[in-house]
């Protein structure tokens, strides 16, 4: 099956699954939120010390798409597992390789890391098929959090928040919005590593299926209908994203029920955080098909009064 899925070339050493060297484009220059440009705008990204527009940590799961469905074949669409913690940010041009460690025996689970040539890691984190025998890699860090300490932009977000329960769909030339200005189909024109199964019924399942990078923009279309009580406008990144697949895989053009849910809140020294766990249902059975869980790490330097606040709030000056 996995010679049918993709034609990627992979280097396959006695524990490692390499991919080639990719380079992958950044499509949200024109992202807006809270009525403002995103991290991934140049002027924007510049102005908070980056040197342009940073590319969406999501577009590089597409890399390891082939090596999952190397090891383990039809049930990486279907259970598929990508845990990571994005360590350090890419722009378009730069290239970048995808490694999955195969699993030791008895274990499911997998180490995974994204390095660019200089061997700057990108992310790190694992990945699995069906129920994780161990820890992910954020199951792990969700353990170890610093606890968010007087909060500012965060300061009305509290745990365990749910969001009202959305109903959400993508067709393969439906617009996602202001979070994700461009469509399926425009993706898979670009994407770092298609797949026919992403655009012909050509597979066991008889549909085109929706690539994990963009169940991330499917999951967040609608976070702005019922948004949390936090302070803007100000500057946001994922810094953590974990995608799993319970009962896949997705399918394009098929309507999918979701909530989302405060799980932690963390911070360090340039960021107020907050964990969101989404669970995605399907509304015909109530079945859980998938779940999402994101840290969305919000740049204090971009609050601009944040310093003023903090001022008022704690009766001192901000560290």
């Amino acid at each position: 099956m996995e010679a049918q899925a993709f034609e990627t070339p992979i280097t396959e050493t006695s524990d490692t699954l390499i991919g080639p060297w990719r380079q992958p484009r950044q499509m949200l220059q024109a992202q807006v939120y809270d009525s403002h440009s995103s991290i991934h705008d140049d002027a924007t990204a510049q102005k908070l010390g980056f040197r342009g527009g940073t590319i969406e940590g999501p577009t590089h799961f597409s890399q390891f798409a082939p090596l999952g469905a190397r090891l383990w074949g039809r049930s990486w669409f279907e259970s598929g597992c990508i845990s990571a913690h994005y360590r350090n940010v890419c722009y378009e041009g730069e290239e970048v390789q995808a490694q999955l460690s195969k699993p030791r025996a008895g274990q499911g689970q997998c180490r995974i890391q994204m390095v660019k040539r200089d061997g700057t890691e990108v992310l790190r984190g694992t990945a699995c098929v069906g129920e994780p025998a161990a820890p992910t890699a954020l199951d792990q860090r969700l353990t170890e959090l610093k606890h968010l300490a007087d909060p500012v932009i965060l300061r009305d977000v509290k745990i365990g928040m749910k969001s009202k329960r959305q109903k959400v769909a993508m067709a393969f030339d439906q617009n996602m919005g202001d979070l994700y200005p461009f469509s399926l189909r425009q993706k898979l024109a670009v994407i770092t590593e298609n797949s026919p199964f992403y655009s012909t019924s050509g597979n066991p399942w008889g549909r085109p299926v929706i690539p994990m990078e963009m169940l991330s923009v499917l999951f967040q279309y609608t976070s702005k209908e019922d948004p949390l009580p936090s302070r803007g406008p100000a500057v946001g990144l994922f810094a953590d994203q974990e995608i799993r697949l319970m009962k896949g895989p997705l399918f394009v053009d098929e309507g999918y029920e979701l909530e989302r849910e405060v799980v932690a809140l963390s911070g360090s020294r340039r960021t107020e955080s907050v964990w969101q766990r989404t669970r995605v249902l399907d509304p015909r059975t109530n079945a859980l098909v998938a779940t999402m869980l994101i840290n969305m790490a919000t740049i204090k330097d971009s609050y601009a009064p944040y310093a003023e606040e903090y001022q008022c709030l704690y009766g001192r000056a901000a560290p």
